[in-house]
């Protein structure tokens, strides 16, 4: 995979995405739901859904920004969830949203590397990540760092932008990625690079086969993907199984 960055800086990618995020985090939500229709939301639903026949306790929500996974997981009645992200404006807009919700008690949004966890090994029954592990520095590394805390038979639910392979829907998922989607970014959010990276970053990221292999060589057993919209997103699952 290559080495995108939003800055093409000389600091490091974890450094860049973190300051993109500071740049951008009070207008995220809005330019979020705004730009993919709302059906972000649909997804994380999905997730959720898949889920449930765990029944989760304990969940970690991996690069969690303002929370939406997070706050959907509640549906699933756990015990505790708890958030991370590197970005500390994002964490801000989010614990205010928990606030207003009522879930500041239910739900722990933390500033933390997702590519070494402060967590011990085998902590969470479920581990959710939407739209964050595109950002990583290190992919491989923040994989096996989730299959560490992840405990046995724990399931992890990875929700991430993947790449359309058929006509019409690639052609008009590209077009309004590289020409639609930057535009009004830019207006709304004032950063130039955030929604150009953006795609950039999908194009780069291990999607469909790719990325489940990542995850089978971060050790997770039963790994599968389910394309979403027409292969817009996907969402990929794997456990941790003590059965080689």
């Amino acid at each position: 995979m290559s080495s995108v960055t939003p800055y093409n800086q000389t600091q490091s990618k974890k450094e860049q995405v973190a300051d993109m995020f500071n740049n951008i985090a009070s207008n995220y939500d809005f330019l979020n739901h705004f730009l993919s229709l709302g059906i972000d939301i649909l997804w994380r639903k999905k997730v959720i859904k898949l889920l449930r026949k765990n029944n989760p306790k304990k969940i970690l929500d991996i690069a969690t920004g303002t929370g939406d996974f997070a706050i959907e997981a509640i549906n699933l009645n756990p015990e505790s969830v708890i958030g991370i992200d590197i970005s500390n404006q994002m964490l801000a807009v989010g614990r205010k949203k928990l606030s207003e919700k009522n879930l500041d008690t239910k739900i722990t949004l933390e500033n933390g590397d997702s590519e070494s966890l402060r967590f011990d090994d085998n902590s969470f029954d479920a581990i959710t990540a939407g739209f964050g592990v595109r950002n990583f520095e290190n992919l491989d590394k923040g994989l096996r760092e989730m299959y560490r805390v992840l405990s046995l038979n724990g399931t992890v639910a990875i929700l991430e932008f993947s790449q359309p392979e058929h006509f019409p829907i690639k052609q008009l998922y590209w077009f309004y990625f590289l020409r639609i989607l930057p535009a009004l970014g830019k207006l709304v959010s004032k950063d130039s690079r955030a929604y150009t990276y953006l795609p950039e970053s999908v194009k780069s990221f291990p999607s469909g086969k790719d990325f489940e292999n990542k995850l089978i060589h971060a050790g997770f057993k039963n790994v599968r993907s389910i394309p979403l919209s027409f292969g817009i997103a996907s969402i990929y699952l794997g456990k941790k199984s003590d059965i080689n």
